[in-house]
């Protein structure tokens, strides 16, 4: 089994019955909807399928929607235009001024007043990098870098500025009630900035009394980076959105920031995702490049809950075999990983949640001690899955609850392998815990005399009581 997790994006190559359970005996764990694209209809007909494959048993898929949030972007254009190094053009914010053909329109009106002289403009994602040298009423000029061919509606990144954009849109609040109307699990808010961004779309949530739906913060600007430690520490979960990202930032640093990311995340027990570019050559190949599966390697290495692959499985023609190839290299990388069990903060833990931690670590060492097969969780809210995952334990972990929304919880969980354990007597705990050994019996994970530890609560004084058991099967 592999212990990282993976998350495919779903479109036009992958959204049929097919291929969605081509993709999960791949191993794919979540399915995301990149609503910068999608259409509802489309994207509703694909979760009610996903949910009715669920709910056979022949997949275990938890949903996760990406917002479009704001954007900035050139405006139309009645043919492409070609730039060369060192050429002088304008950029407009009011499409009536436009007097020169080579000159581009820009939706964000606060560029002239925010923009300063020698700052960096990029256009296309890096296709066409420029830097103003100058500023008026109705325009600024900027030399180009490189050469270039541009089309109607590019991307316009604007490194650095700290940008006066709405902080969430009409479609997005649109977008989010989608996600609430139809049962998705987390939503991944775009363009993330600082702590109120995150603050506003808890306002959204508590105004339909979501108490389900995760929240996942992308980092992919440089004010992001700025404010990362409050970001972490007030979203659910954060996702290393490269794409946007590496235009923002020094290419240099991109690494250094990514790895920031996922060790801060880990640290207050926040699950973290790393997105985009793994394997972005098998969209048109079958065979990736050796610096995409050495960028895979390395991304394992430092143990983020979960992958996430973008187009390479929205589109074109190799999505299953990118998801195989995924899962080879994901496996050989957790060869090589150094388990140590490194503790986390208990920034968020209330005492019960602390004890039940406590009891997880020293499952584990036992484990190392007695060479067992595997650490058995019995959960009802997940809390304990969650805990178990953030000491990126070697030993094998398995979480079993009578609650389908659990289970596709934990699917996003490094290592911990969630089972739908539809039988659990909450009231008898042995009872609970033999379905749950005669399972992993079945499945062939243990065989009779394998000696397993296992951590639940039961009550007892009308309290839960968090224990350990050392059980010879």
């Amino acid at each position: 089994m592999k212990k990282t997790k993976i998350i495919a994006t779903v479109w036009p190559s992958t959204n049929s019955e097919e291929k969605l359970i081509d993709l999960y005996d791949a191993w794919i764990n979540i399915i995301r909807f990149n609503f910068s694209h999608a259409d509802y209809e489309g994207a509703r007909k694909t979760a009610d399928m996903i949910k009715k494959l669920n709910k056979k048993g022949i997949t275990n898929l938890s949903l996760l929607l990406d917002t479009k949030w704001p954007e900035i972007r050139t405006g139309d254009l009645n043919h492409k235009v070609v730039y060369y190094g060192w050429d002088i053009f304008r950029i407009y914010v009011d499409k009536s001024k436009i007097t020169w053909t080579n000159s581009l329109f820009c939706d964000y009106c606060f560029l002239i007043d925010d923009i300063k002289i020698w700052q960096n403009i990029i256009l296309d994602s890096w296709l066409l990098s420029t830097k103003v040298i100058s500023k008026w009423v109705d325009y600024i000029e900027v030399i180009a870098e490189n050469q270039a061919e541009i089309w109607s509606r590019r991307h316009v990144n604007l490194p650095w500025l700290k940008l006066k954009l709405p902080w969430i849109t009409d479609k997005d609040v649109v977008d989010i009630n989608f996600a609430l109307d139809n049962d998705f699990d987390y939503i991944a808010a775009s363009f993330i900035r600082n702590k109120e961004w995150i603050d506003e779309i808890r306002q959204l949530f508590l105004k339909r009394n979501n108490k389900h739906i995760k929240l996942i913060s992308k980092i992919e600007n440089a004010e992001a980076i700025e404010n990362l430690d409050e970001i972490i520490k007030y979203s659910d979960w954060v996702m290393v959105a490269r794409w946007d990202l590496w235009i923002e930032v020094p290419i240099e640093k991109l690494s250094v920031y990514q790895r920031d990311i996922v060790e801060k995340s880990k640290n207050l027990w926040k699950f973290v995702i790393v997105a985009t570019h793994l394997l972005e050559t098998m969209i048109e190949n079958q065979f990736p490049t050796r610096a995409e599966t050495s960028d895979v390697f390395n991304s394992v290495l430092q143990q983020p809950d979960c992958l996430m692959l973008s187009w390479e499985t929205a589109v074109w023609k190799y999505p299953i075999e990118t998801v195989k190839m995924m899962v080879k290299v994901t496996k050989e990388a957790e060869n090589y990983i150094t388990y140590n069990h490194a503790d986390y903060s208990n920034d968020w833990l209330r005492k019960s949640d602390i004890e039940k931690k406590l009891l997880i670590r020293s499952g584990i060492f036992i484990w190392e001690d007695l060479n067992a097969k595997a650490l058995i969780v019995l959960t009802k809210t997940w809390i304990l899955a969650r805990l178990a995952s953030f000491f990126r334990p070697k030993i094998d972990v398995f979480a079993f609850t009578k609650f389908e929304d659990t289970v596709r919880y934990i699917n996003s969980l490094f290592w911990v392998n969630p089972i739908y354990l539809e039988k659990r007597n909450s009231e008898n705990f042995a009872e609970t815990m033999e379905l749950a050994i005669n399972h992993l019996l079945e499945k062939g994970v243990i065989v009779k005399w394998d000696t397993v530890i296992a951590i639940n609560d039961i009550k007892r004084n009308w309290e839960d009581v968090s224990v350990m058991e050392i059980i010879n099967v």
